[in-house]
């Protein structure tokens, strides 16, 4: 980060990196953001493990609040597009003839 700023925004910060440095940027994270205020907006929701709290937004609105698990335990939209998202990762993604999709 260039500046000590009290409040940090990050919208998308791993968006453009590799699954290495997407890492790096996570075990970092607390460090960069120890006694701040952080706001981190993402879609890939396995990047927000590692909040402490999540405000899952669906239509336009707060639909959810919580920790990971606490939404998970909760089973609502966040869980399921959790799920949907961890599917990807563990299963590959299927074309129509069932081969799996290589990256």
């Amino acid at each position: 980060l260039y500046k000590d700023a009290p409040v940090i925004i990050l919208d998308e910060p791993t968006a453009a990196l590799d699954p290495i440095a997407e890492s790096e940027v996570y075990q970092k994270y607390a460090e960069l953001t120890d006694g701040k205020t952080s706001i981190y907006i993402s879609h890939r929701l396995a990047s927000t493990r590692f909040c402490d709290r999540i405000f899952f937004m669906d239509n336009h609105s707060i639909a959810e609040v919580g920790s990971h698990d606490e939404l998970m335990r909760l089973g609502g939209r966040y869980a399921e597009m959790f799920e949907v998202q961890a599917h990807y990762y563990q299963e590959g993604v299927r074309g129509q003839d069932g081969e799996v999709a290589a990256g």
